[in-house]
């Protein structure tokens, strides 16, 4: 079996081959070593579990290895989104929460992921101490038998339920109000996963009138990946064009990254969505600060926080170093290519039921589509056609390519010079026009992920092309 390390958000594994009862318990006794050693244990850990399969019985799994060890226990009768685990903890003043999720992964998958008591992704000195208690636990562990009803008789498992404290607290940040007296029907799509039922309860709050798709318990996902993405979002993009729906929202299957439809049924990248959502806090909003953003997410970002006197922080690839931001350095939004998002004032998680209710609101309060939005900030700061290629290889191919990286330093891409290299995550080219591309390694499968950003699609097109000759790729 392939040996327990932590990805960019935790362990995931196939189940039945990696990720098995034993081994989890092994993470789970680990995590509570961590907890244990900070002297949080009292406060209580919060588990959580999406629609996967067997996700409710891997919970009670690590609910008896916490409780064994006299650890409280709050867990929830059903599944819920990794935001709402994580909105617990800051709710609870809990030590941290365990939430079992491979988030978008396909059905074959399960995971694990620790979110700390500050209600963010564990950063990485935090899942170091968690692996290193791994291997010192590992030679002789021996998994819990730990009984939960005992636990609940001695006081150390509790029943979870916040979804109206953190709705009400979502009613905090988005002008649902706004949205009801635009009366104009959406679309929800969580695609089989653990945010079912969160954006309809919201919505209905504010008297919107709303469709569900998908919205129901099915550990396969209809047969794909739970991925808001435009590959996998024909049927709401059908059912907003059909139904005149003003938006189509989606969730990946635990809810923390979202996809948006527009009112003509295209599809809204995250990358677009970004810099609109900038644009209303900034100036709609009249909310100011900065922004951050991973090294792989649009620059358009830095191109409005420059216009209106603001700065954007960049971060290597992963939503912890963003929430670190929001946590410390007063950043009004934090965003990143691959659907994630948050904004001041809120948990320093990605949420895509917050993201979708935001769009939900500025569509409502410009009384703009997201397309028209999108021509409006063209006029204003330009616009950059983004681009990501996944190239795959074998391990033997994987290291060549990275043998190559640590040269390749090209003098232009796309007929425009080079201005400046990045090696943050990967190997980041800025070019003198703003465009740029990014080589980033997978750090668990043999495969490159080839961001580029550009004026053009042909452009960007032929820094593809320029890239993948050169690494031989």
């Amino acid at each position: 079996m392939e040996p327990i390390s932590f990805g960019t958000d935790g362990w995931r594994g196939i189940m039945a081959r990696d990720f098995v009862f034993d081994r989890l318990q092994l993470v789970a006794a680990a995590v509570a070593g961590y907890v244990e050693s900070r002297g949080l244990a009292p406060r209580g850990m919060v588990v959580g579990y999406d629609n996967r399969f067997l996700s409710e019985h891997f919970a009670r799994a690590v609910a008896e290895v916490l409780t064994g060890r006299g650890i409280p226990v709050f867990m929830p009768a059903t599944s819920v989104p990794t935001p709402v685990a994580a909105f617990a903890v800051r709710h609870l003043k809990a030590a941290g929460a365990v939430m079992l999720t491979a988030s978008h992964n396909p059905p074959e998958y399960n995971g694990i992921k620790f979110i700390p008591d500050y209600a963010g992704p564990a950063l990485p000195p935090i899942t170091r101490a968690i692996e290193e208690n791994i291997q010192r636990l590992a030679p002789g562990f021996v998994p819990g038998q730990g009984d939960l009803d005992q636990a609940e008789a001695a006081g150390l498992w509790r029943e979870l339920d916040v979804k109206a404290a953190y709705l009400d607290h979502l009613g905090t940040l988005v002008d649902l109000p706004a949205v009801g007296r635009a009366g104009r029907k959406i679309i929800c799509d969580p695609m089989f996963g653990a945010g079912t039922g969160y954006l309809e309860e919201a919505l209905a709050r504010a008297g919107v009138p709303t469709e569900t798709l998908h919205g129901y318990r099915d550990p396969l996902f209809g047969g794909h990946l739970p991925d808001p993405t435009a590959g996998f979002l024909g049927p709401l993009r059908e059912r907003v064009t059909a139904a005149g729906a003003v938006l189509g929202l989606a969730l990946d299957g635990d809810a923390d990254r979202f996809g948006l439809i527009d009112a003509d049924g295209t599809f809204v990248a995250p990358n677009t969505f970004l810099p609109l959502l900038y644009r209303y806090l900034l100036v709609d909003r009249g909310i100011k600060g900065p922004a951050t953003r991973s090294v792989a997410t649009t620059h358009l970002l830095d191109r409005l926080a420059a216009k209106y006197g603001q700065t954007v922080l960049e971060t290597p690839v992963g939503f912890k170093y963003i929430g670190q931001n929001l946590l410390e350095q007063g950043c009004v939004l934090g965003g990143e290519e691959s659907g994630g998002l948050s904004i001041k004032g809120h948990v320093p998680e990605k949420d895509g039921i917050l993201a979708g209710l935001l769009a939900a609101e500025m569509v409502a309060v410009t009384g703009q589509s997201l397309g028209e939005l999108s021509r409006r900030l063209a006029e204003e700061v330009g616009s950059l056609t983004s681009t990501r290629v996944d190239l795959h290889t074998d391990a033997a191919g994987k290291q060549k390519v990275l043998d190559r990286l640590t040269t390749y330093r090209p003098a232009s891409l796309g007929g425009v010079p080079v201005a400046e290299t990045s090696t943050m995550d990967g190997v980041r080219f800025l070019l003198q026009d703003g465009g740029w591309a990014l080589v980033r390694a997978s750090g668990t499968e043999p495969v490159f992920r080839l961001y580029v950003e550009a004026a053009t699609s042909e452009q960007s097109a032929a820094m593809v092309r320029e890239v993948r000759a050169s690494l031989q790729i």
